[in-house]
């Protein structure tokens, strides 16, 4: 139904269009469609106004003489003489002393030095050598129309390519224009079919000679299949006809080199069915017009990567079994005397996806209750409105923050049953003879450490809690990464963190808030100002 309409819409424009070519160009708007949401097609982004800017020039033979064309004409031999300034009037002529008026209105720029050279002759003989040239073409006008984001009658110059032209209309509709079909029309007829892929897989650009009233139609898409998986181009393919075999579409997705199968989906009579092929079989398979295909790698690795930084004297990036512990690939480190074994970091992962997902939950939920809280008042309402903002702004920096899904490990931890995955990172940290007071303190800084002195003590070296500080809300995280609260037990590496008071009147809000800053504060070890 949509391409009904947009077939439509580009007909009445068409019929619609009154165009003075001499005086100015008409363009008229046709709204944009999206057909399908989200998955990019292949090329959509070809159109961004790169092309639109720049003429070509370059020759045409195939260039139709006009009215007011410059032509430069020499001769030499037993007559001499230079203009590179003569211009066809509007009879179509141009002078020459001593020769006369020659007619070159409508004749192609290939035959222009033949035709002078023969108005020559006539007057002086073959010892007279003659050299003609077309100084530039003048703009044509092209229509556009079709799929396109803007249908209107576009200028140029005949050498100029079919991407700038449609550059000139803002690119073709999304999901509705195809890329592969594209007509030029000339005199009522389908000259020449263009197909964009050729420049897009391959960057070849056939040069195409246009002609003023040449018009270009892009029609609608026909056929397509969507490509996923391991693959370096997941877009959604045009195709020229209603099916095609699965070794075509390598070509344009470029699979991964451990893809070995894929799958293939559809849906007939409302029921999806999908179907598992060997890569091997892609030339005998073929994709039907909306086809879902999918390249997979179903391979067994038994190793994994994995990053061991910060300081020790081993390789930072190593390759281990699948099943390594944590102890195994530490007993093998080298370790030198800044090494602080005794708070090593592990990152994981999966951790950090979970602990993401935690928190984006909990701040969805912030979010709707603020966004449907009523108010029994006027007064209220004004206030709960500034308080509303003031909370999503904190929630739209909460869903910036990454949280690094460290996993603590202390003296008590079995570094045997801590088996390593693929994505996880161990940092070995350097010994360090500080600690970070930061958050509401009104001088955050790094103090030396020093033995025996308490949570409060450092924070009074940091100039005091700020007016904004909630002092029961305190955090002291080790340098392992474990939280505690209420303790003064501050060790070298340490880091003290105060959160600020949240000022809301909603107590309900007031709990969300302060899970969301531990939520942050321990997992990313940053104070979140509210």
């Amino acid at each position: 139904m949509k391409y009904l309409f947009i077939v439509l819409m580009a007909l009445q424009c068409l019929l619609a269009l009154e165009v003075d070519v001499e005086n100015e160009v008409v363009e008229e708007v046709v709204e944009e469609v999206e057909v399908i949401e989200g998955k990019p097609f292949f090329g959509e982004e070809l159109f961004t106004g790169n092309f639109k800017a720049n003429r070509q020039f370059r020759q045409n033979s195939n260039y139709v003489l006009n009215v007011n064309d410059k032509i430069t004409v020499k001769m030499w031999g037993t007559h001499n003489y230079i203009d590179e300034n003569l211009t066809i009037d509007k009879q179509g002529n141009i002078f020459i002393p001593e020769v006369g008026a020659i007619h070159l209105l409508g004749l192609p720029a290939s035959s222009l030095q033949a035709t002078i050279k023969k108005s020559v002759h006539k007057v002086f003989n073959d010892e007279v050598k003659v050299y003609a040239d077309v100084q530039g073409y003048q703009a044509i006008s092209v229509y556009v129309t079709g799929s396109v984001k803007k249908v209107g009658l576009y200028e140029g110059l005949s050498t100029d390519s079919v991407l700038q032209f449609i550059d000139k209309s803002r690119g073709i509709l999304r999901g509705v224009g195809s890329f592969r079909t594209i007509q030029l029309i000339r005199n009522g007829a389908v000259i020449q079919v263009i197909d964009l892929y050729d420049f897009l897989l391959t960057g070849n650009m056939r040069p195409i000679a246009f002609q003023d009233g040449d018009t270009l139609f892009v029609q609608p898409i026909k056929y397509y299949v969507d490509i996923e998986g391991d693959v370096l181009r997941p877009y959604i393919f045009e195709l020229l006809n209603n099916s095609t075999t699965v070794s075509e579409i390598i070509a344009y997705a470029l699979p991964t080199v451990k893809v070995n199968n894929f799958t293939i989906s559809n849906w007939s009579n409302s029921e999806k069915s999908t179907k598992e092929y060997s890569l091997e079989d892609a030339r005998g398979v073929r994709v039907q017009n909306g086809d879902n295909l999918v390249f997979n790698g179903n391979y067994y690795t038994n190793s994994l990567k994995l990053d061991v930084t910060g300081e020790h004297k081993g390789k930072q990036h190593i390759a281990i079994k699948k099943g390594t512990s944590l102890y195994e690939v530490l007993s093998k480190l080298e370790f030198s005397s800044l090494s602080d074994i005794r708070n090593i970091k592990l990152y994981k992962e999966k951790v950090a996806l979970v602990q993401q997902s935690l928190l984006n939950t909990k701040l969805k939920e912030l979010e709707q209750s603020v966004l449907t809280a009523d108010s029994s008042s006027a007064e209220e309402a004004k206030i709960r409105e500034s308080e509303a903002g003031r909370i999503l702004q904190f929630i739209a920096k909460a869903r910036k923050v990454k949280l690094t899904g460290q996993l603590v490990l202390d003296y008590n931890t079995n570094l045997k049953n801590i088996i390593l995955e693929e994505g996880d990172s161990v940092v070995i940290p350097t010994k360090s003879n500080f600690v970070v007071v930061d958050g509401e303190v009104n001088i955050p800084n790094a103090l030396v450490y020093e033995t025996g002195k308490s949570v409060s003590n450092y924070i009074d070296l940091s100039g005091g809690f700020s007016e904004r500080a909630d002092t029961s809300k305190v955090l002291l995280i080790k340098a392992n990464g474990k939280a505690l609260f209420n303790t003064d037990n501050v060790d070298a590496g340490d880091s003290i963190l105060v959160l600020r008071e949240i000022d809301t009147k909603n107590t309900i809000w007031i709990k969300d808030i302060t899970q969301i800053l531990y939520q942050i504060a321990v997992g990313a070890a940053v104070a979140l100002q509210f």
